[in-house]
């Protein structure tokens, strides 16, 4: 039986016309960039983010670098954050110009660990980028007490966490700003790349919508250097689309997740830990295992989909080695990179494809 990691075919076949619909609306209005389609979409995610507003970008990544820039962290700054992580989180520090700062992760969570961070805080330390990795939040109380004390801003890099809870609150409502990223492999995929930010500052928020269009306040008046960091509104009509389902398949994955969970439980298998602060919405379920790269190779070739979320922590990256690190800096996030992988969670996905994946891992 063949298994991918992600089906994205079987998810459109069921929501096909509805976006076709409303991207042919798109097309017939001729309103490709900005418009109200955008701002509908930035209306329903700061709804659904539980905050007051959202700035609707050309990706996550640049969500991260547009809240860089507009909140001035730049050439001599230092940013704190994860070497666990996606590249575009530490990137964008370095592309703003400012230094990352590295901190170890919690070896359950894979999230930043906090007690770690305030030995790093220095003079030249802007703000603190949590990433809420794979679905579950990081310990944001702890962290915001950090940077509390040494008033600091706080990026919550919400890519893969879009609706997470914690404690209550949603994911990139706690700090001063959240990014989310709508990567088609999302839990709330666009036809393309395209992010967002969202924030309870409105001050800030303006500033952002400025920066995403080349530091533009009027036509060809710019006030800033800002980017490009549009979203097309196709992709925005898109998302509408899909956001009324993003409950339901957050829930499916859960569920899925829970049926891993109930397989693997007493075995050597390490299953995701879920801290009771937390609800996730398993962007990937990830497991640990001795032999993680022989557990690989032995899913591919049962055409079984699976992914090495990530297989060489940030702070060994060769564009990095300038940032002075070496390996043994960060143990945790090493061990983590050598034991985990991820398998199919996504709602589409049968009883029987659930049992196979399933009964394969035990049988390796």
């Amino acid at each position: 039986m063949r298994v991918p990691l992600l089906d994205l075919k079987e998810q459109y076949a069921k929501i096909k016309q509805d976006v076709m619909a409303v991207v042919g609306e798109v097309l017939d209005s001729q309103r490709c960039v900005f418009g109200p389609t955008i701002e509908e979409l930035e209306k329903r995610i700061a709804e659904a983010s539980g905050c007051e507003f959202a700035v609707a970008v050309s990706s996550g990544t640049d969500a991260l670098l547009n809240s860089l820039m507009s909140l001035e962290i730049g050439s001599g700054d230092e940013v704190i954050t994860s070497p666990f992580t996606f590249f575009a989180t530490a990137g964008c520090i370095a592309r703003s110009g400012a230094r990352p700062v590295f901190v170890d992760i919690d070896p359950k969570t894979y999230n930043i660990n906090p007690g770690l961070i305030e030995a790093v805080v220095g003079e030249k330390t802007k703000a603190i980028m949590p990433v809420h990795l794979y679905g579950q939040m990081a310990d944001m109380d702890a962290i915001m007490a950090v940077a509390g004390s040494s008033g600091l801003a706080v990026i919550e890099d919400a890519a893969q966490s879009i609706s997470s809870v914690y404690k209550g609150r949603k994911a990139g409502s706690i700090g001063t700003c959240g990014c989310l990223s709508f990567f088609p492999s999302k839990n709330l995929g666009g036809i393309g790349d395209g992010g967002m930010i969202v924030t309870n500052d409105g001050a800030l928020c303006e500033h952002m919508k400025v920066m995403r269009n080349h530091g533009q306040s009027r036509g060809y008046h710019h006030d800033y250097i800002g980017g490009n960091f549009r979203m097309d509104s196709i992709n925005a009509a898109a998302l509408l689309v899909k956001l009324d389902y993003l409950e339901e398949w957050s829930a499916g994955r859960r569920k899925n997740a829970a049926y891993y969970d109930k397989r693997f439980k007493d075995s050597a298998i390490v299953t995701p830990f879920v801290s009771d602060d937390c609800e996730t919405i398993y962007n990937q379920y990830v497991i640990r295992v001795a032999r993680r790269d022989e557990l690989l190779e032995y899913l591919r070739s049962k055409e079984i989909g699976c992914a090495v979320y990530y297989p060489l922590p940030l702070h060994l990256q060769e564009c990095f080695a300038y940032l002075g690190y070496k390996e043994g800096d960060f143990p945790e996030a090493e061990k983590a990179a050598g034991e985990v992988i991820a398998l199919p969670v996504y709602p589409e996905m049968t009883k029987e494809m659930l049992e196979f994946v399933a009964d394969t891992v035990l049988e390796f």
